[in-house]
């Protein structure tokens, strides 16, 4: 026998050694599991950060502000990039989204139109050129922006948007408080927000709703205007000249095939109120005068109405029903982890006003049902995002890899005859996923970010399934030939099967850690790359010396001890 044939028979040979494989595997299956559950060395999530070349920074001052408020916050974030080396330019875009791209696509940014709202693109060097990845720099740069401009105008909001390198969601994790009473759904949603930013790890909290606030109408009074020798016309131009702007005349050139507007309005100084008082604004309209049609000049003041009224804010509404979103986006981590730590404390904040239910086993098993304990209004906390895409494809992998579980155990049991002989295979393929976890272990130490597992890494996973059965089925079936062809005693069929077979299985499981090799380096594929080579050198383990001791301590292994004599006209041969 070859070397490796003696070390497989010395450890058959004795029951210790046996027990001690048998007892290490499990150890290492154990930890392995370990690692991705409770220690969290191993870190699920559904892809890993995307390096790109732009990034857009969105700016939120309070529902109301002015664009001079929204542009002070915009030039200190500006500031801040500026000393930037990797950044090569940047665009602002006031009152108004960026021209479109994927992450403004799933995140809205088409619809903005209001003076509260900036957003700014942010070009950086080529990706391949730069070591820093971009998702890294948002990282680092995010505390920072934040801690300098969003003191400026109190309670705004600043979010450093990348570009999303998954399924288009509107955030990594968005609740959706759903409910009748209005009020109350922003009391929840205020509340909720609150929760989150006490999570670590999660960023860019923001309530996707407008402030509630009061403002000043300016109501023309059309029988005063009347009397004046005015028009409802004249009233609502002089108001849009003064503070909106508005286009007077037109303008033909030669270089241009359309007419160019001459547009005309006050300047910033001077529309601009001394105060947020009514008796500010009502100074100020008094200075506009407009001329009748005798010629005499009538000031604003003495034909409009200044009325206080609420806000009209904006409305959401989701399968019919009325909501507000709660955004949060995670900081280089998974969106399961804060996802249970943030719920559980909700579950213990909102106990004390509702009675909380928790979903069952169902699509949306995270959502918390809340009941009014003094008047039993019902409330919504849905959760939402690339959080639940994550839960759902994880969901999915897992029944993927159980259905191809159960389809090699059938066509085991086909082809064995024997249940024993199939669970067998199927438990050294099963435990390749020690080398899956052990190596994203391994590549978040080597790597500069977290290296998670991915749903990439799940498809690579299921893939060794079929490598692993492969050489567990010509391991069994090679030691079964040499026993009924000649005559072997088993356990040294096992031990020369093991060492014969080694060679084959090794030179496939190195043809496949090459060839995966190019993509352990990929930002979305890494996953997949990393799960077959870790994987395959675990299978190789599995299925030479783990399924060894399995068939050894097998009796479906064993050969029956009949006799058969086959005889001719010349010949007599004995079979066992």
């Amino acid at each position: 026998m070859s070397s490796f044939a003696k070390f497989v028979y010395w450890i058959l040979d004795s029951k210790f050694r046996k027990f001690v494989v048998l007892l290490l595997t499990l150890l290492a299956f154990v930890g392995s599991i370990m690692m991705l559950g409770p220690v969290k060395l191993v870190k699920a999530r559904m892809l890993p950060g995307k390096s790109d070349n732009t990034y857009s920074v969105y700016i939120d001052t309070p529902t109301g502000s002015s664009k001079l408020q929204t542009m002070q916050v915009a030039q200190c974030v500006i500031g801040q990039l500026q000393g930037e080396p990797e950044v090569m330019n940047m665009e602002l875009f006031m009152g108004e989204g960026i021209p479109l791209d994927y992450a403004g696509l799933v995140k809205g940014a088409g619809m903005k139109n209001s003076e509260n709202v900036a957003e700014l693109s942010v070009n950086l060097t080529d990706k391949h050129t730069r070591e820093e990845p971009s998702f890294l720099m948002v990282q680092r740069l995010r505390p920072v922006v934040k801690q300098k401009c969003e003191g400026l105008v109190p309670n705004t909001v600043i979010k450093m948007i990348e570009q999303p390198a998954g399924p288009p969601t509107l955030a990594s994790i968005v609740v959706e408080v759903t409910g009748d009473d209005l009020e109350k759904m922003r009391m929840l949603a205020v509340e909720t927000a609150k929760i989150l930013s006490e999570t670590k790890t999660l960023v860019d909290i923001d309530i996707m709703a407008d402030d509630l606030f009061e403002r000043y109408q300016l109501i023309p009074d059309k029988e005063k205007i009347a009397r004046s020798a005015l028009s409802v016309k004249q009233v609502n131009q002089i108001i849009y000249l003064a503070f909106e702007g508005m286009a007077i005349a037109h303008k033909n050139s030669a270089s241009e095939p359309d007419q160019i507007d001459i547009f005309l309005r006050l300047d910033e100084k001077t529309k601009t109120l001394k105060g947020e008082s009514r008796e500010a604004l009502y100074s100020k309209i008094s200075s506009l005068n407009l001329m009748n049609q005798k010629g005499m000049m009538v000031p604003l003041s003495e034909v409009v109405t200044i009325k206080k009224v609420p806000s009209n804010p904006m409305i959401m509404h989701k399968d019919l029903h009325r909501m507000i979103n709660v955004v949060a986006e995670t900081d280089m981590e998974s969106q399961v982890y804060p996802l249970l730590d943030a719920r559980e404390k909700m579950i213990e904040h909102f106990s004390k006003t509702y009675k909380v239910e928790k979903a069952g086993f169902t699509t949306y098993m995270f959502d918390l049902y809340l009941t009014d304990k003094k008047n039993g209004e019902k409330f919504l906390l849905r959760w939402d995002g690339e959080m639940k895409v994550t839960l759902d494809t994880f969901r999915d992998l897992g029944a993927a890899f159980i259905a191809a579980l159960v389809l090699i155990f059938i066509l085991l049991v086909i082809y064995y005859k024997s249940f024993m002989l199939s669970g067998m295979v199927l438990l050294g393929s099963f435990l390749s996923i020690i080398g899956v976890i052990v190596g994203h272990w391994v590549a978040d130490i080597v790597t500069r970010d977290t290296f998670f597992l991915t749903a990439t890494s799940l498809i690579g996973f299921i893939a060794l399934m079929g490598i692993s059965s492969r050489n567990s089925l010509l391991l069994i079936d090679f030691a079964k030939s040499l026993m009924e062809a000649h005559s072997m005693e088993k356990r040294k069929a096992i031990a020369i099967a093991s060492a014969t077979r080694a060679k084959p299985i090794m030179l496939t499981a190195i043809a496949i850690i090459l060839g995966s090799a190019l993509l352990a380096s990929d930002p979305i594929f890494g996953g997949l790359g990393v799960a077959l080579i870790s994987g395959t050198v675990a299978a190789v383990f599995v299925s030479l010396i783990f399924i060894p001791i399995l068939m050894d301590n097998s009796k479906a292994m064993d050969i029956d001890d009949e006799i058969e004599i086959h005889h001719d006209s010349k010949n007599i041969s004995i079979v066992r």
